[in-house]
């Protein structure tokens, strides 16, 4: 029986839990793998403060070799369930994130950007003997070069105000009411701002997707997806973890369904004036004429250009030329009913005919569906 815990956080090391998750199931990974700080003294501020940093057991590994180890186990179970149309976001700062880009590279996996995440309140670099690490990396990949995979685009350019969203997004740490603590301290080291997984997630995935985090700590990642109206997975070895992701979880409200549901961005398709003539809604030798009442005409020739006087060309070329401006045809050209006699933009037959194949390419899928065939 395929097993896939939709909603639900299973404890357990991430790359046995991955080997018994279904082939191709998962739309989308974020991977907050261990840092390998590689600390060898703990940090002090000025004020002789001790800092709150990463120093937990699961990120000391004994060499390179051995995280590079464990990165390409980890790697290859996440490809493994991952859709061929389906995308990994990886993050990490200078520790670990050109270690794990070249694994990728040589696993296959397609990279599609770098992000980088500036953080608008670092930690500053307490003995000023090296710049303030201010951002982290992200690295966005898909598991098969030249599939389809989702991006949403126009999200991203509403999410903006209007502008193409570049790759450095200037995010807040978590803190505050956001950031998980436990008698004042910290529950994760390395919890990650909301507002980070709400941009992958949005971006990387449609409603109903299955987003996966095999490292899922506080449960960021199952929070933002709930939200969202994704299914979600979290795989966490440490119990203590488990239960701080799944009482944020629980207080989680998702977002209405209607609210999810974003605007089409899929343009009509494209229809030639010459695809009239070709079905017969205009006829070779017809006359259009510029304007409902307009008195210059046009005859249609058979290859769907028009010609008037000395000008010949596409309903866009002599319109713009008769206008003295550059105009859209199927904005100016009308048409004799033959029933009626009255005069009826072009567009309305180019509406007739898109509607028309969109019934054809309807009937296509539905015989399609009953015979069985797969395209």
């Amino acid at each position: 029986m395929t097993w896939l815990p939709l909603d639900q956080v299973v404890l357990g090391d991430c790359v046995e839990v991955l080997e018994r998750l279904p082939p191709d199931s998962i739309d989308l990974i974020f991977a907050d793998p261990p840092y390998n700080l590689q600390l060898r003294q703990e940090l002090w501020r000025p004020n002789s403060t001790r800092v709150d940093g990463v120093d937990d057991e699961w990120d000391r590994f004994s060499d390179f070799a051995a995280y590079d180890a464990f990165t390409e186990a980890w790697l290859r179970a996440c490809q493994r369930v991952l859709k061929s149309t389906g995308t990994i976001w990886v993050i990490g700062t200078y520790h670990n994130i050109f270690r794990i880009g070249r694994l990728m590279q040589d696993l296959d996996f397609w990279i599609l950007n770098d992000i980088i995440w500036v953080k608008a309140n670092p930690m500053p670099n307490f003995r000023g003997v090296r710049f303030t690490n201010a951002h982290e990396t992200l690295i966005w990949a898909q598991k098969k070069r030249g599939a389809r995979y989702t991006f949403n685009y126009h999200a991203m350019k509403h999410l903006n105000d209007e502008r193409q969203m570049r790759s450095d997004w200037e995010i807040p740490l978590c803190t505050g009411d956001e950031r998980v603590r436990i008698n004042g301290r910290k529950a994760h080291a390395t919890q990650k701002p909301e507002a980070l997984l709400y941009r992958i997630i949005l971006a990387c995935s449609n409603p109903g997707d299955v987003v996966l985090d095999p490292f899922f700590g506080s449960g960021t990642t199952g929070v933002v997806a709930k939200r969202l109206g994704r299914h979600w997975i979290g795989i966490e070895r440490e119990s203590t973890y488990v239960e701080i992701a799944l009482a944020r979880i629980e207080k989680v409200q998702p977002v209405p369904s209607e609210s999810l549901m974003l605007p089409s961005t899929r343009r009509p398709r494209r229809i030639p004036f010459g695809m009239l003539v070709e079905c017969g809604l205009i006829r070779p030798g017809q006359f259009l004429y510029l304007g409902s009442e307009g008195q210059i005409s046009a005859t249609v020739l058979a290859d769907g250009s028009l010609r008037c006087g000395d000008l010949t060309g596409s309903i866009h070329q002599v319109a713009s030329r008769l206008e003295g401006a550059p105009c859209n045809g199927w904005e100016h050209w009308y048409y004799e009913d033959v029933e009626s006699g009255e005069r009826r933009s072009i567009n309305v037959l180019r509406e007739v005919m898109r509607k028309l194949k969109q019934d054809l390419m309807s009937d296509a899928h539905d015989s399609d569906q009953s015979t069985g065939t797969r395209g």
